[in-house]
């Protein structure tokens, strides 16, 4: 962006987006689901699969909607997950893939009752979600300390293009699973974050008539209303189901003036003329309206209860539409065809205030405010052909791909002045505040054109993993000024694991992975930055209990990621591709549905995560200092427990969870540190069923998160942000 850099780091900061875009920070070193016939997620089922433990298969489409506080109509029950496409685009059970992923069911979604992303990925292991502190405005988090914002996040497959403040937001409501795929994933991707991706998948029909609508009521005045709603169409002889989800929100924040908003609408059918072909359009339209900042005034790495933003100029509105569809065709039992394509466009209108200082008369504080209108259209398309074969003991699974994404990004941003806050009257809101003129336009557009083949090879216990992929970028940028910049990049990414099946459910493994990332401007001599590399060497182990719905993991890895974007030790207004970043550490993760509506998720995440080569904004050297914000030590505990229905208290569910994250630093040059926090979240449900069968599917719920109201802070890269306070929110919850 061509903005004054001191300017325009204020302004990302404000986004608790600094660390993610190359001009705020030195720190911007860190930066499939498949369309399967079936769902990807396999619960508490019973049936021989690897290790002799339950199923391997994924759900069929067919089974039979749940009541109660089960997954909803994909029939998957419990937290537990067998086969995610994620890590192979293939249907491969997770003991087989040389990689460590986390599948976040629809009943661990529900249990939670969560309403952003992060809250979503709050307690899975290597993810650090709370790094910006209470933000409703992005789906900003940390993998393995690695930012996954812009170039990890992927929804049924495809990757979610995200560019300056527009981020296509995912309604949590609206997706069936969310699978966490730990470490470089561009051997299969494409461009990526080297701590891994996140794939969300996207609420399909279901050959079930089935049906459910919430009503939510919270604190901060929260009104919300959900329903999801499907089954076949009559009349079509079993060919044609639809599925509709939506919610409608409104709420205030603990912000002054800072609303919550949000409508959506999600349609979808499935046509599946026969066993072997399937076809599935998904759409959505979604509006959201959101504080211009969440900040509050910083001082001395502390930021007080001074709010920057002033609710006469603060919003952020976002609209955003997809249209897309998932095909599969089958020609015989090993050789499959699929495509997937999305079409995404996006716009926002941001607003916010900020203060810009204490003036001398101590009463009144300057600000300054900004303004900025984005516009991102975006469409990406994935041709892959599965093929299963023997050479003697060797089965093969083959998959080869051809994919594309391009997008169109433009944007204008205009900076002003605003009436000086009175700090004794705290005159928020009384004070006309007006919007300054935005000022050019800058576009870019980026193609992005990838070639990839993967070979999955069993021979005895031996399960080897090989794949390998071209990029070709092309990259146009349009400045101010009119003038015109061309960039392309080529690479070549790939990965290469070993998994050994030693015993039932016992399952060691290693892998290395290579990831790339381009990185549009010049350097001081006019030469284009080349792409960030990373690679990963990552090994570990994989345990499913037989007989039981209980897996753990264990997982070391050390990662480098070089030629990232670092302040020009000798031109400090430029920027140099010659920063590396190295993060290591190990994660333990348990996973286990022990009966019924009882479950059980732990994690614990140790991180070293330093600058091997980094350049301060003033100069200074940084090499083996901390990156700021990310904690180098989290633990996190879930555990929800339904009463037995010998019980008394039968059909009441309590569940309880705990973060911890120990201290970080709060700047990158290791001066200060943020506290260690610790905080406690609960859950109370109640089915109405076990008072009388008639009221099967109505459901009493109420979730609190911060439940002690802990008044805690994080900062990171020198800014500082406010965590959320206490949240309740209550449903009423009627499924059949």
């Amino acid at each position: 962006m061509l903005l004054p850099r001191r300017r325009l780091a204020g302004l990302l900061a404000s986004t608790a987006l600094s660390s993610a875009l190359p001009l705020a920070s030195p720190a911007l070193a860190q930066q499939a689901s498949v369309a399967l016939s079936e769902l990807s997620v396999e619960g508490s089922r019973s049936g021989t699969g690897l290790g002799g433990a339950g199923g391997n298969v994924a759900v069929s489409q067919d089974s039979a909607a749940t009541s109660g506080g089960g997954g909803g109509p994909s029939g998957v029950t419990g937290y537990t997950a067998r086969v995610s496409p994620t890590a192979t685009k293939t249907n491969t059970p997770l003991l087989e893939t040389p990689q460590s992923v986390t599948v976040l069911t629809r009943e661990a979604l529900n249990d939670r009752n969560v309403q952003t992303l992060n809250e979503a990925i709050g307690y899975v292991a290597g993810v650090s979600s709370n790094v910006f502190g209470f933000d409703p405005r992005f789906d900003s988090f940390y993998v393995r300390g690695f930012s996954l914002t812009y170039d990890g996040i992927f929804r049924d497959g495809l990757r979610q293009i995200a560019s300056g403040l527009t981020v296509p937001r995912i309604e949590p409501y609206g997706i069936e699973s969310a699978t966490i795929l730990r470490g470089p994933a561009s051997g299969l991707y494409g461009l990526g974050s080297p701590g891994g991706i996140l794939d969300v998948t996207t609420k399909r029909p279901v050959f079930t008539r089935f049906g459910e609508v919430q009503l939510q009521v919270g604190n901060f005045d929260r009104y919300q209303g959900n329903f999801d709603i499907g089954g076949p169409v009559e009349g079509t002889d079993g060919t044609l189901a639809y599925r509709i989800t939506g919610i409608k929100r409104q709420s205030d924040t603990f912000l002054p003036g800072g609303a919550d908003d949000r409508s959506y609408i999600a349609p979808a059918f499935t046509w599946k003329p026969s066993a072997d072909t399937t076809f599935t359009f998904l759409s959505e339209y979604q509006e959201n309206k959101l504080p211009g900042s969440t900040t509050f005034f910083n001082q001395n790495f502390r930021p007080t209860r001074l709010y920057a933003s002033d609710p006469a100029f603060n919003d952020f509105k976002q609209q955003q539409g997809r249209v897309g569809y998932a095909f599969e065709h089958r020609f015989d039992g090993d050789l499959f065809f699929r495509q997937n394509f999305r079409f995404y466009d996006v716009s926002t209108d941001y607003r916010y205030t900020s203060i810009t200082g204490l003036n001398p008369d101590g009463v009144t504080a300057s600000r300054s405010t900004g303004f900025s209108r984005q516009h991102l259209t975006q469409f990406t398309l994935d041709n892959q052909i599965e093929a299963h074969f023997a050479t003697g003991p060797v089965q093969h699974t083959v998959l080869a791909g051809l994919d594309y994404a391009h997008y169109d990004f433009n944007y204008r941003f205009g900076f002003g002045t605003a009436p000086d806050l009175n700090l004794v009257t705290r005159n928020y809101g009384l004070q006309p505040i007006f919007a300054a003129p935005l000022g050019p336009r800058t576009a870019q557009s980026q193609d992005q054109v990838g070639l990839y083949l993967q070979e999955q090879a069993k021979f005895d216990r031996f399960v080897l993993t090989l794949s390998g992929r071209t990029d070709w970028v092309f990259q146009n940028t349009v400045d101010t000024t009119g003038a015109a910049t061309q960039q392309n990049d080529q690479a070549f990414t790939g990965r290469v694991g070993l998994n050994y099946l030693l015993a039932p459910g016992l399952v060691p493994y290693a892998s290395y992975a290579t990831t790339f990332a381009p990185q549009p401007g010049t350097d001081a001599s006019g030469r284009a930055f080349r792409p960030a590399t990373g690679d990963q060497i990552e090994a570990g182990v994989k345990v499913l209990i037989p007989g039981t719905n209980i897996q753990a993991g264990f997982a070391g890895f050390d990662i480098v990621q070089s030629s990232v974007l670092r302040t020009d030790p000798n031109n400090i207004a430029f920027q140099i591709a010659t920063g590396s970043v190295q993060s290591r550490g190990f994660e333990m993760e348990a996973i286990a549905n022990l009966a019924p509506g009882t479950n059980l998720t732990l994690a614990y995440t140790h991180l070293d995560l330093r600058y091997l080569s980094q350049t301060s904004f003033a100069g200074q050297v940084l090499d083996g200092n901390s990156l700021s914000g990310i904690p180098g030590d989290t633990f996190t505990g879930f555990l929800t427990y339904l009463f037995p229905p010998s019980s008394a208290l039968s059909g009441l569910t309590l569940g309880g969870g705990l973060r911890f994250s120990a201290n970080s630093y709060a700047n990158d040059e290791n001066t200060v540190r943020n506290p260690t926090v610790t905080l406690f979240d609960a859950l109370v449900a109640y089915d109405f069923a076990a008072i009388d069968p008639k009221y099967k599917g109505f459901r009493a719920q109420v979730n609190a998160n911060n439940i002690f109201d802990r008044d805690y802070f994080t900062c990171q890269a020198g800014f500082c942000y406010r965590g959320a306070p206490a949240t309740v929110i209550g449903s009423l919850i009627y499924r059949w």
